[in-house]
């Protein structure tokens, strides 16, 4: 008997290798962004290079590919919460950081690839470096977010999927190639940045969920050739680039406002 224990224990899968519910969370986080991968080349890139004309395929596969880099945001924000409540298992945070490079960096800079080559007023050769930027922009952060401890409650950077988010929404603003090439290259530089961004918790959390929920009936609507879809699609682009703006700016004034209430303690503090 104790002989078929050690056995037994032997056997039992090592605790390394189980798989948590977060855990799948976070595999389906790099499913989604591998998928966009797929549906931003068959639909886009290769229509493109065969000389199709059918556009309205184009615009399917756009929407799907963005649609499934907010259903990675969606996975990404869910696996975290899930890992505070129940459990993670030893190699959480290496399957996040790996399925945020695939969804948040491979993905989206491949987009931006494409359109670099399919766009009538883009260069070719420029939009690859742009891209190259925005990937190494995430492969930085993810590294840095292993390495750099920040205080808690907020991010060192703009988060990878907000970024991601806002460099796909930069190219569907269809703007002339100089602005959406700098426009990119100013969230790349957002993404490495010490600029501060809230954790998307509580209330917060529910925001951004209610706000990706909305960004996948705009692009729906776009794909689908509603009535004002693609006014209501650019609105929206343009609501992500604003709030990418803006979010560092209440950061950056709460942390005045506590360095200057700091300071007055520290005045009342010497006071007789």
């Amino acid at each position: 008997m104790p002989e078929a224990d050690e056995v037994d224990d032997e056997e039992e899968m090592p605790l390394s290798l189980r798989l948590s519910i977060a855990d799948t969370l976070t595999l389906g986080n790099a499913t989604c962004g591998f998928m966009a991968v797929y549906f931003t080349t068959t639909g886009i890139l290769i229509p493109h290079l065969t000389g199709s004309q059918e556009s309205g395929m184009a615009r399917h596969s756009a929407a799907t590919a963005v649609i499934l880099m907010l259903c990675a945001a969606v996975f990404d924000l869910f696996d975290g919460l899930v890992a505070r409540k129940l459990r993670s298992s030893p190699m959480g945070a290496e399957l996040d950081n790996l399925s945020d490079l695939i969804s948040f960096g491979l993905a989206p800079a491949y987009f931006v690839l494409v359109y670099g080559m399919v766009a009538d007023d883009a260069h070719q050769r420029v939009a690859a470096l742009g891209a190259i930027v925005v990937l190494l922009a995430v492969v930085l952060r993810l590294a840095r977010f292993s390495c750099v401890t920040v205080k808690d409650g907020t991010f060192q950077g703009m988060p990878s999927p907000f970024g991601a988010l806002t460099v796909v929404s930069i190219v569907l603003l269809e703007l002339p190639f100089a602005a959406t090439l700098m426009a990119i290259l100013g969230t790349a530089w957002l993404m490495v940045s010490r600029v501060e961004y809230p954790k998307p918790r509580g209330r917060l959390a529910v925001a951004m969920l209610s706000w990706i929920v909305l960004s996948m009936g705009l692009l729906a609507a776009w794909a689908f050739d509603a009535p004002s879809g693609q006014l209501l699609l650019q609105t929206g682009c343009a609501l992500q680039l604003v709030m990418g703006a803006v979010i560092p700016l209440f950061a950056t004034a709460r942390r005045v406002n506590n360095f200057r209430d700091n300071r007055r303690e520290a005045r009342a503090a010497q006071l007789p």
